[in-house]
C-alpha cells in the first residue's frame, strides 16, 4: 500500500468529479437550494392550510335535532359551526369532505338525562382527514362543555356543591428536558435522512468511477499505469467517501439552519413556533452532543454504502446499466431505516446487530441525550464489521479481470 499513489489517484478522480455535473447538482446544488425549498415551501402551504381550517366554520350536520331542541338552538348559535341540513346520506357526505362531521342524538334525549340516565350522543367523522378530525374536537370540546352545565343545573337543583361532580383537579407536567423531547420525537427521523444522503452521496460518484470509466475507455489506461491495483481502488473508494459525507454534511448543516429559519419565520407570521414552542424550530431542541454522535455513528455506514455501491457498479459495462443495478438497493436501504422509526422497536442486543435499523436505533436514543455506551460500541463494532467485509469484496472486485473487462 502506497499512500502517496493512493493520494495522487485520489486527487485525480477528484478533479474530474468536480468536473461532473451530476455529482456536482447532486451534492451541492440539491442541499443548497432543493432542501430549503421543501422545507419553506412545506411549512408555507401547510400554514396556509392549518390557518384556512382554523378559521373556517366547521360544517357539522345534526341527526335527530327535535330530540335535543336545547342542545341544537347553541349548536347553531356557536361560530364555529356552520349547520347543514339533515339527510340520509350523511357517511358518504364525510368520507366525500362535503361535510366535516354529524352528530346523532338519539330519542328521548332530554327525558333520558331529566331521568338520570345517559343516552349516547354520536359523533361521526373521517378518521385521518385533518379538518374533520379538527370538526371532531370541536364538537365534543362543545359537548364536553354542555355537558358539565347540565350537571351543574342537576346539582344546583338539589341543593349540592359543584365539586361532587369534579372533587378534585388533574394536572399533568412534562419532567423530562427539552432535549429528550425533541429527541424523542424527531429522533428517528433524523437518521434516516442522514441514512439517505450518505447512500444518495456516494451513488453517483461510485458509478462514474467504475461503469463511467468503462464507458469512456479511460478504466484500461488507469490499470495500464505503474500503480499497484490496490491503490487505484483505494484512491476511488476515498473519493466516493468524500462525496459521500460531503454530501450528508452539507445537506444537515442547510437541514439545520433551513429548519430553524422556517421556524422562526412563520412564528412570526402566527404559523406556530414548531416543536420548541419558542419559535426556533424543532432543531433548538435537540441535545445538539447526540448531532456530534450522529455524526461519529455514520461513518462505518457511509465507508459501507461506498464501498458497497463501488463493488455493484464495477459489474455495469454502462453508466446506464450501473443506475439499473444501484437504484434498486435504495429500497435495500430504506426499509432498515425505516424499522428504527417506527414505534415500540427499541434498541436490544439482538437489534444492535442488524445494519442500518441498529444505526438509527443508536442515534435516536444521542438526540435524546441518552447514551447507553455499552450499546453505541456494540452497534459501531457491527457497523464497522460490516464496512470492512464491504471494503474487501470492492477490492476483490477490481482483482478480477472478468469483472473490470466484462464484455
Amino acid at each position: 500500500m502506497n499512500w502517496q499513489a493512493i493520494q495522487t489517484i485520489y486527487l485525480k478522480e477528484l478533479t474530474d468529479t468536480l468536473r461532473d455535473k451530476r455529482t456536482l447538482i447532486t451534492t451541492f446544488l440539491i442541499p443548497a437550494l432543493v432542501i430549503p425549498g421543501i422545507i419553506f415551501g412545506a411549512g408555507f402551504v401547510m400554514t396556509k392550510i392549518i390557518t384556512k381550517a382554523e378559521t373556517e366554520a366547521s360544517t357539522v350536520m345534526i341527526i335527530g335535532a327535535d330530540n335535543a331542541p336545547d342542545l341544537v338552538e347553541q349548536l347553531k348559535g356557536n361560530a364555529e359551526f356552520e349547520i347543514v341540513p339533515e339527510t340520509d346520506d350523511f357517511k358518504d357526505r364525510i368520507s366525500h369532505k362535503e361535510i366535516r362531521v354529524a352528530v346523532e342524538i338519539p330519542e328521548g334525549f332530554t327525558d333520558s338525562i331529566a331521568s338520570d340516565t345517559a343516552p349516547d350522543v354520536t359523533i361521526y367523522h373521517y378518521q385521518g382527514e385533518m379538518k374533520s378530525n379538527m370538526g371532531r374536537n370541536e364538537v365534543r370540546s362543545f359537548l364536553g362543555d354542555y355537558r358539565e352545565g347540565v350537571v351543574e343545573a342537576g346539582l344546583e337543583e338539589r341543593g349540592l356543591p359543584k365539586t361532587i361532580a369534579q372533587p378534585f383537579n388533574v394536572k399533568s407536567e412534562n419532567v423530562a428536558p427539552p432535549e429528550k423531547v425533541g429527541g424523542n420525537a424527531f429522533g428517528g427521523f433524523i437518521p434516516y435522512i442522514v441514512v439517505i444522503l450518505c447512500m444518495t452521496g456516494a451513488m453517483y460518484p461510485a458509478m462514474d468511477l467504475t461503469a463511467g470509466e468503462k464507458e469512456r475507455g479511460t478504466m484500461e489506461t488507469l490499470l495500464c499505469s505503474p500503480v499497484n491495483r490496490l491503490n487505484i481502488v483505494l484512491g476511488k473508494f476515498l473519493m466516493t467517501l468524500s462525496a459521500s459525507i460531503a454530501t450528508m454534511a452539507l445537506s444537515l448543516v442547510m437541514f439545520v439552519v433551513s429548519a430553524v429559519g422556517a421556524g422562526k419565520f412563520f412564528a412570526g407570521q402566527g404559523g406556530g413556533g414548531g416543536a420548541g414552542g419558542d419559535g426556533g424550530g424543532f432543531v433548538m431542541l435537540i441535545d445538539p452532543w447526540g448531532m456530534v454522535g450522529v455524526f461519529g455513528m455514520v461513518a462505518p455506514v457511509a465507508v459501507l454504502f461506498s464501498a458497497g455501491l463501488l463493488a455493484v457498479s464495477l459489474f455495469a459495462k454502462s453508466f446506464k446499466e450501473a443506475q439499473s443495478y444501484v437504484s434498486p438497493l435504495m429500497i435495500v436501504v430504506i426499509l432498515p431505516a425505516v424499522m428504527g422509526t417506527l414505534p415500540g422497536i427499541e434498541l436490544t442486543w439482538t437489534t444492535a446487530l442488524v445494519p442500518i435499523t441498529s444505526l438509527s436505533l443508536v442515534c435516536k436514543e444521542m438526540l435524546s441525550g441518552v447514551w447507553n455506551w455499552h450499546f453505541i460500541v456494540l452497534v459501531f463494532s457491527s457497523q464497522v464489521f460490516y464496512a470492512a467485509i464491504a471494503l474487501w469484496l470492492c477490492v476483490k472486485m477490481f482483482e478480477r479481470e472478468s469483472v473490470l473487462f466484462r464484455a
